[in-house]
């Protein structure tokens, strides 16, 4: 496992300036594999638009990381509700209900798969995207904050997201199972990077709860590596916002750190409160007086802007390609 956590690092640094980006292209690696199907299951961070808005700036540009990697193929990937093949939503959790929000309606991860295997199957060349683990973090974080705040609480937390984290990884297995030849899979970034954290005072709370999904995630697939690929977006989430102007984002990190969208949401939109930004009500036309959105890094106090998206996305089609 370290030598692995070793490896990604390396690569991540040897790729950590945008130029270097660009030299770090696909453009050399020699790929076997060729796509028949991408298809995704997950929460915000993955979502293309199930609800008909995505957790970002909705600006009609390829502004998702699921999406990126499918155009740097020449593919598409569609919502399942429009007839697509991604059951990603947004504040889906693992397998807990109701949601990050509040909503018992939202098919978990676990369900989406089950509606998917219910109808179809996994082909050889297919490529499956996973991801979660803020969904969960942000509801187990909500339960946290309407508790007396003990030792106690704060254990049950990080002992709910590890539970959460090993979770998916029986469902990545399952995926397996029903014939996954190509499982990329997304855990949580770093939630103590992002602006809620900082906002609320609980950047060590929120990095360990990150980091205990993960870990119950990564300990449970490690013997899947034939066919699962784990990308690791909190280590590539922690250089946008530790080294942003290295991406192309504003070199201010409080700038480029701070949400662009001023899109208020009156109910608990994204899970962490009323009357906060909400990413999925965000266009061109309530961002920041002025802002360019390429500058920054998160649209909301959670989620990521197009800019960010496409980077990781990047990032993740370069690891795809040279794994298969």
């Amino acid at each position: 496992m370290a030598a692995n956590w070793m490896r990604r690092t390396f690569v991540v640094a040897a790729c950590a300036s945008a130029a270097l980006l660009a030299a770090c292209g696909s453009s050399t690696i020699e790929s076997k594999l060729t796509p028949d199907r991408f298809i995704a299951f997950g929460d915000a961070f993955s979502d293309v638009g199930q609800k008909g808005a995505r957790y970002t700036v909705n600006d009609g540009t390829v502004n998702n990381w699921t999406e990126q990697i499918a155009t740097r193929y020449g593919k598409t990937i569609t919502p399942a509700a429009s007839g697509g093949l991604s059951y990603a939503t947004g504040n889906a959790r693992v397998s807990a209900k109701p949601d990050a929000a509040g909503d018992a309606t939202t098919l978990t991860i676990t369900e989406q798969i089950d509606r998917f295997l219910a109808s179809g199957s996994i082909g050889a060349n297919d490529v499956v995207f996973v991801n979660a683990g803020t969904s969960d973090v942000i509801a187990g974080t909500a339960a946290f904050n309407a508790s007396p705040k003990t030792e106690a609480d704060r254990l049950t937390l990080l002992a709910a997201a590890r539970s959460a984290g090993e979770q998916l990884a029986t469902q990545v297995r399952r995926l397996v199972n029903a014939g996954a030849k190509h499982v990329l899979v997304i855990g949580t970034y770093d939630m103590s990077k992002s602006p809620w954290a900082l906002a609320t005072s609980q950047t060590t709370l929120l990095h360990d709860a990150s980091t205990s999904f993960n870990t119950g995630l990564l300990v449970d697939i490690e013997k899947l590596g034939a066919t699962v690929l784990y990308v690791d977006a909190a280590y590539y989430v922690n250089l946008f916002t530790n080294s942003p102007g290295s991406y192309s984002f504003d070199n201010n990190i409080d700038i480029a750190t701070t949400p662009v969208c001023t899109s208020v949401d009156a109910g608990n939109g994204i899970g962490i409160g009323t009357g906060q930004v909400n990413s999925a009500l965000c266009n061109t036309s309530t961002l920041l007086a002025g802002a360019n959105q390429d500058k920054y890094v998160f649209a909301d106090a959670v989620y990521m802007t197009p800019s960010a998206h496409r980077q990781l996305g990047n990032y993740a089609y370069d690891r795809l390609r040279a794994r298969w």
